[in-house]
């Protein structure tokens, strides 16, 4: 990101998408504004703290262990102190905009004191004293796996890190470079909890991340619920928008119930692109939906293109 936006700078890119940073602070002055065009609307996609859910770590296994874990986590703090406020909390796999979105599913509410008591249900108190969760003589610990590069989802481990710090649970932070992230952690499931990003194409299927016969290396944290299965199947056997519209608001039901993510925040995308370029025209998609007619007057031009 760092890179591409010195390249924008230097003329060697029309187009980028900014970080928050650089939309709120490093693009204000009136040079960019004489040259660029900025747009800001909801990303199709959203950001996650995925648990491993394989009976092999079992420290995620209690569905009230990962509502604790939401109810510790300040959603809206990390969308202000990262996002610089250029996004929402999340609280489903669908963006707020979506008619897939169930606007019924309840808004997270941040409460440490809520987590504190489903921990205690679990067993997890601080028994020994020492300001740290423990069950039968184990502390309560575990490492958020993240990717090199990305500052968004390093500050949001280090957030989460303090806030969880803060009723006894005791994390650590660790990135690692991103082919050695997805082949030597993420896909064969040597990792406790991950901070990654989804995509959401424009139709509402999501059956190859949530169905528990979806290819393991995108249901990579092994969720698996019968009642979702049956709805996401059902949701692919038809063309009946109202009908697949019951079904995706249930499906959002039955996760935010299980909580096999903490569902953390919907980014705003912020394109900014040269005004050499003209045709560009905003919608509810995005900037990209009209791309192929995107022009730059012959005055403009800083390239000719070849001709035999």
């Amino acid at each position: 990101q760092a890179t591409q936006f010195m390249e924008l700078k230097a003329g060697a890119l029309d187009l980028s998408v900014l970080t928050p940073m650089d939309y709120v602070y490093q693009t204000s002055d009136p040079w960019w504004r004489d040259h660029f065009d900025k747009y800001e609307y909801i990303a199709s996609g959203y950001t996650f703290l995925g648990y491993n859910l394989r009976p092999e770590h079992p420290l995620f296994t209690d569905v009230r262990v990962r509502r604790a874990l939401t109810f510790a986590i300040d959603k809206q703090e990390v969308v202000d102190g990262v996002l610089f406020g250029l996004g929402l909390a999340a609280n489903g796999p669908y963006k707020p905009d979506s008619w897939a979105y169930n606007p019924n599913i309840p808004a997270s509410v941040y409460d440490p004191a809520k987590a504190l008591t489903l921990l205690a249900e679990v067993g997890w108190e601080d028994h020994d004293g020492d300001g740290l969760l423990d069950k039968d003589g184990r502390p309560f610990a575990f490492t958020i796996l993240t990717n090199q590069g990305n500052s968004q989802r390093i500050n949001t481990a280090i957030i989460i890190q303090e806030r969880l710090r803060q009723i006894g649970i005791q994390v650590k932070v660790r990135t690692v470079e991103w082919a050695a992230f997805l082949n030597e952690f993420v896909d064969p499931g040597h990792f406790d909890a991950v901070i990654l990003a989804w995509s959401v194409p424009p139709d509402p299927d999501i059956h190859a991340i949530w169905h528990s016969k979806a290819d393991a290396r995108l249901n990579f944290t092994r969720y698996s619920n019968p009642e979702v299965d049956t709805l996401l199947d059902a949701g692919r056997a038809t063309l009946d928008q109202a009908e697949r519209k019951r079904i995706y608001w249930k499906v959002q039901e039955y996760l935010y119930e299980d909580q096999p993510y903490c569902f953390l925040y919907v980014s705003k995308s912020l394109p900014i692109v040269n005004r050499r370029i003209q045709g560009v025209e905003p919608a509810p998609s995005g900037i990209g939906h009209n791309s192929e007619w995107w022009w730059i007057p012959r005055s403009l031009q800083t390239k000719t293109a070849l001709t035999p």
